[in-house]
């Protein structure tokens, strides 16, 4: 299939074009990026030095899928008229993820220029919508920590194991932040310094809302999502806690067993999930399209702990996008997404 790249320059796009030069049935025939149009993509990045493409200021070749990686709102104005004409989109910004066009002056700071879009939309979260991805005209992908923060709750919210008064502690490397310039991302604020940041409501705090609700509609949501900025380039590490309702699992050892059955029958068939036996890494995930997830209980607090781990810039941006471009195609799901993380 043909594959287009809106916005290569940024840090999703250029991670699109490392994964999709080793996948076997995508051929990518065109990448934009106006601030570097003209330059081949090997003298904007030597690491592509072997990719034999110029940088256009619009798309080219006439690509059956095209993948878009511009900032929100700019990102919707650019998709509609490509899914209008029957181009297959996997949008990577959030502007075709929530359902509810009313949030996004509210989170986004605009008004959505296509809100009939968000209804067709598919949420590309592949372990929760495979069925919907297959068959999508527009892809939704997923915000980097809603990944990690649903892939962690949705087997325990799923279950009804625990109650709705959830908090989700995430911690991110810069890279999440994209490649613009600013003080909170500038090397001497950010090394050997930890902070939290959005502590009124980050944007993303909407997206992990709907879609455990999605989950189980009948648990009642109060969910506290704190991020937290820490001083590496990659990885997101996720720690989630919730009070188990009492009398859906043993007690003791027999409790954390049970807990690990769950997870490992909820995520049985899914490849890029894999439920650890010891609290995971983010340099276990480093480079590769996996989300480890470790499940256990404080028994002083009859309290589920669960922590995930995930590269940002692939299961949370690229690699879950090309997984979802699979899927759409009919291809096998780990396509192209077989790499091992690098470690150490």
């Amino acid at each position: 299939m043909k594959v287009g790249i809106i916005n290569v320059t940024g840090y999703a796009g250029m991670e699109l074009v490392r994964l999709l030069a080793n996948h076997p049935e995508a051929k990518l025939v065109s990448v934009t990026g106006r601030s570097e149009a003209g330059k081949k993509l090997g003298q904007f990045l030597p690491t592509f030095i072997d990719v034999p493409l110029t940088i256009t200021p619009d798309l080219e070749g006439s690509p059956d899928v095209v993948f878009s990686a511009l900032p929100h709102k700019a990102s919707a104005e650019a998709c509609a008229p490509l899914v209008n004409k029957g181009v297959r989109v996997i949008d990577i910004s959030a502007d075709f993820r929530l359902k509810d066009p009313a949030e996004y002056p509210r989170w986004y700071d605009f008004n959505h220029p296509s809100p009939q879009l968000l209804k067709e939309s598919v949420y590309g979260l592949t372990e929760i919508h495979r069925n919907e991805v297959a068959g999508a005209r527009l892809v939704a992908n997923p915000g980097c920590y809603p990944t990690g923060a649903i892939l962690a709750l949705a087997p325990a919210v799923k279950e009804g194991i625990i109650s709705g008064d959830i908090i989700v502690d995430s911690k991110s490397g810069v890279s999440g932040a994209g490649r613009s310039l600013s003080m909170s991302t500038h090397f001497s604020e950010v090394n050997e310094n930890v902070f939290a940041y959005s502590i009124d409501g980050h944007r993303h705090l909407p997206e992990i809302t709907q879609e455990l609700h999605d989950v189980n509609p009948k648990l009642k949501l109060n969910l506290t999502f704190l991020t937290h900025l820490i001083p590496m380039t990659r990885g997101i590490f996720s720690s989630c806690y919730a009070p188990i309702i009492d009398g859906k699992l043993p007690s003791g050892a027999a409790g954390k067993k049970k807990v690990q059955e769950i997870y490992r029958a909820y995520y049985k068939d899914m490849p890029f999930v894999a439920v650890t036996h010891v609290p995971p890494q983010t340099k276990q995930t480093l480079g590769n399209n996996m989300c480890l997830v470790y499940p256990t209980i404080d028994e002083r607090t009859n309290r589920l702990m669960v922590f995930s781990c995930i590269d940002n810039l692939v299961k949370g941006a690229a690699g879950q996008a090309i997984q979802n471009m699979n899927l759409m195609f009919k291809l096998p799901e780990d396509m192209g997404l077989k790499a091992i993380a690098v470690y150490p």
